[in-house]
């Protein structure tokens, strides 16, 4: 049996990163729906990429922008994200790679 001092010295805490801190995103890994919860304690939901065993937060605003690309290039296989800004200011665009 592991002390609480012992659990506290390994713990990580879960932490979800943004699609924008990949080199690319491939357009093949899997999405997953996640539910959480804001400061005031309400409920949200959000959408995650899943890449190497990592959970990469995938705005609404990155995915209507691919939806803009997989229109003009069907054949699309990844994407780059970039970010500016944070909070509620932040900004996303979205380039094509070959």
């Amino acid at each position: 049996m592991t002390s609480l001092k012992e659990t506290a010295v390994g713990y990580e805490p879960k932490l979800t990163l943004n699609i924008a801190d990949l080199d690319k995103a491939d357009l093949s890994f899997p999405i997953e729906d996640r539910t959480g919860t804001d400061k005031e304690g309400k409920e949200f939901s959000y959408k995650v990429m899943i890449a190497n065993s990592q959970e990469y937060r995938v705005p609404n605003t990155v995915l209507e922008e691919i939806k803009k690309i997989l229109k003009l290039k069907p054949e699309t296989k990844a994407v780059k994200v970039s970010k500016k800004g944070s909070g509620l200011a932040t900004s996303y665009s979205v380039e094509y790679i070959d």
